[in-house]
């Protein structure tokens, strides 16, 4: 992975694991570096889906992707409240100032509430049986959901509410 530092711009492609591309977002500005993850920040960005369709996220959103972990997260930073939005997904890499990432269909989804609920099960065997994942991707979708639910309940740094309006400011200050 090249060089990279805060301010930097980036597209994000998400792809199948068939390898086709799902999705491209058209911006991902880097606010923050960790050891284990990158911290980005979009608003009201463009995303094109594979079938060429194309729609405008409809607020400003804080994004986490991690270098190891088989997830990513999207705080979704609406006018009242903040939503969470996470995928079951493959470690990230940069490519040619794009991040890139394998969606593995099962998504989190985190309620103002509190409450949370799995998405797209039924995808999820859908995707499975159709691009044959192996029985060790099986196994790493499933931990990596529960690691994400277990990280959600101990109230982890990325879930709190605080520090994400804070990379809000920042993204304000270098987008």
């Amino acid at each position: 992975m090249r060089e990279v530092k805060v301010g930097d711009k980036f597209h994000i492609q998400c792809y199948k694991h068939n390898g086709e591309l799902h999705n491209e977002w058209s911006e991902a500005v880097l606010l923050d570096i960790k050891k284990d993850y990158l911290v980005f920040g979009n608003n009201k960005t463009e995303v094109k889906e594979a079938d060429g369709s194309m729609w405008k996220t409809k607020e400003p959103a804080i994004l986490y992707f991690f270098k190891q972990e088989w997830f990513n997260l999207i705080v979704q930073l609406k006018k009242e409240y903040i939503t969470y939005y996470c995928n079951i997904a493959s470690p990230f890499l940069i490519e040619d100032n794009t991040i890139k990432y394998i969606d593995y269909d099962l998504d989190l989804r985190i309620f103002p509430t509190g409450h949370f609920k799995i998405l797209d099960q039924r995808e999820y065997k859908y995707h499975k049986k159709k691009m044959h994942y192996s029985k060790e991707i099986d196994i790493i979708v499933h931990e990596s959901l529960n690691t994400l639910i277990q990280r959600y309940k101990n109230k982890d740094i990325i879930f709190d509410k605080k520090r994400n309006l804070n990379y809000y400011e920042i993204y304000k200050k270098v987008a």
